[in-house]
C-alpha cells in the first residue's frame, strides 16, 4: 500500500434489517444513504489514525473496488474514513481519579 491509502475488507451486507424494536426492514426499502463498516486489511506508509484489524466506518459510495485472491476488498484513503469503532478493554485501567 502506498502513501494514504487503506485497504478494507468490507462486512458482509444483510439484504434485510432488523430494527431495534425487532422490526423487519426489507431490502427493497429505500431510505437515506448508509455508512457500511469494514475492517483494515493492509495500510500506507502515511496512514497514522487507524491501524491493521481496526473496525472501520466509510460511504460505499465512494469507494474502489479490488478482487486479491478471490476476495473483494475496497480501496480507501485515510481521509474518506468517517470512523474507528475500537473494542473496550476488558481489563482496562479504571482511570484517574483526583
Amino acid at each position: 500500500m502506498l502513501h494514504d491509502r487503506v485497504l478494507v475488507l468490507p462486512e458482509k451486507d444483510a439484504s434485510e434489517r432488523q430494527s431495534s424494536s425487532g422490526l423487519v426492514i426489507p431490502a427493497s426499502a429505500v431510505g437515506a444513504r448508509r455508512l457500511s463498516w469494514a475492517v483494515v486489511s493492509a495500510l500506507g506508509d502515511s496512514v497514522r489514525q487507524v491501524r491493521r484489524g481496526d473496525r472501520v466506518l466509510y460511504d460505499p459510495e465512494e469507494k474502489a473496488e479490488v478482487d486479491i485472491a478471490g476476495r473483494d476488498y475496497v480501496l480507501l484513503r485515510e481521509k474518506d474514513i468517517h470512523g474507528v469503532a475500537h473494542q473496550e478493554d476488558a481489563v482496562a485501567s479504571p482511570g484517574l481519579y483526583l
